[in-house]
């Protein structure tokens, strides 16, 4: 990194000799050209140098250049520029930042130079330590005037990862499809999946595109056979329940359609045979089709797995616990089926793949779509 930033500052550099150039006053009897492009005034500003300018700003629509003599005023107004005579250069702002930089971390703060205002802002969001506020104002007291301080009502956060059905997740190495977010009746947010992917419970699933944590999986199931115990009628065969309490993750009661189209989901059911279905993974982005069957027996594997949903919709390996649905309202969770390799928004007919039912589990488990 520090030989690229290097590298960088090397074309900067010569971006700004070549740049200057343009800057220089028309000659006589000529009107110079409007400074109108940010390069050309930054290009003004160093050539000025940061004891004598307060930095580059817009104002009505307008490039003004902040200055600190009349002599580098005249010299912005020869390039086509706006000058604004200010008390503070961008040498004396930039000291004063350094000065707050010192402190370290005061939670829920941030300061910047403003050209605008010849200051440096200083922002107080919600959950300042009184501590830290009175450091920074001490600071303040030593700059008369230089330090702005503002009250934002607000708290600073990173912005969270929306986490939606159909959205990629990983485990262990393992990846699958989130199911549909859900609450139990004190509010708790559980992603619902297929029990196959990750066999067990303490294991913790992240987001698959930027390794957001989403939480860790409490409880699961996964057919009869060498574990597991399902009945497919008060006990649903293919499922786990992650508790979606990550930091960074923001559960919403949406699905995930391809093209950033994205769909309330507000209830559940139990499906209907013949009723058109859409069912949607990571890998195979949308397919349509219909519910087959509302009870099948399954053996995959090893393993048995009753009242299952029957659908002629295509999947893809990590479309494992994806959602079906019809409208806004929850059908069930992909477990597995036909070996497809390639599926399209109209692949349905000749496939077959199985689902546990959402609200078996939803019932199972005390749980409500929202």
């Amino acid at each position: 990194m520090r030989r690229a930033r290097k590298r960088l500052a090397q074309i900067a550099s010569s971006t700004l000799l070549v740049t200057v150039a343009a800057t220089l006053p028309a000659s006589a009897g000529e009107s110079p050209k409007p400074l109108t492009s940010p390069t050309r005034a930054a290009a003004l500003a160093h050539q000025l140098g940061d004891d004598r300018t307060g930095g580059v700003y817009y104002k009505d629509g307008r490039l003004v250049v902040a200055v600190t003599d009349q002599a580098a005023a005249q010299t912005v107004r020869d390039a086509g520029g706006t000058a604004k005579l200010v008390t503070r250069s961008a040498s004396e702002l930039a000291s004063i930042h350094r000065k707050l930089d010192q402190l370290g971390n005061i939670p829920n703060t941030t300061w910047g130079a403003e050209a605008n205002t010849n200051q440096v802002s200083v922002e107080i969001f919600d959950g300042v330590p009184a501590a830290g506020r009175a450091r920074i104002e001490k600071v303040a007291a030593a700059h008369p005037g230089a330090i702005r301080i503002n009250r934002v009502d607000s708290k600073l956060k990173f912005k969270a990862t929306d986490l939606r059905g159909a959205n990629g997740m990983i485990s262990n190495g393992w990846l699958c499809s989130a199911g549909f977010n859900t609450k139990n009746s004190s509010g708790t947010i559980y992603t619902l999946t297929a029990g196959h992917c990750v066999a067990g419970t303490g294991n913790i699933w992240y987001m698959d595109y930027n390794s957001a944590k989403i939480g860790t999986q409490t409880a699961y199931n996964f057919g009869t056979g060498t574990g597991g115990f399902c009945d497919g009628v008060t006990r649903g065969c293919d499922w786990a329940t992650i508790k979606a309490d990550g930091p960074d993750i923001n559960p919403l009661g949406t699905v995930r359609f391809g093209a950033g189209d994205y769909r309330e989901v507000d209830n559940s059911r139990y499906p209907a045979e013949g009723e058109s279905i859409a069912r949607i993974g990571v890998r195979s982005k949308d397919t349509t089709g219909n519910v087959t069957k509302t009870s099948v027996t399954v053996n995959i594997g090893g393993k048995t797995m009753y009242s299952m949903m029957e659908t002629n919709n295509c999947a893809l390996g990590g479309d494992s616990g994806g959602p079906a649905l019809h409208g806004k309202t929850a059908l069930g969770l992909l477990s597995g089926g036909s070996d497809e390799t390639v599926c399209n928004s109209t692949s349905s007919g000749t496939y077959r793949n199985y689902f546990t039912k959402v609200q078996t589990v939803l019932n199972e488990r005390g749980l409500h779509i929202y």
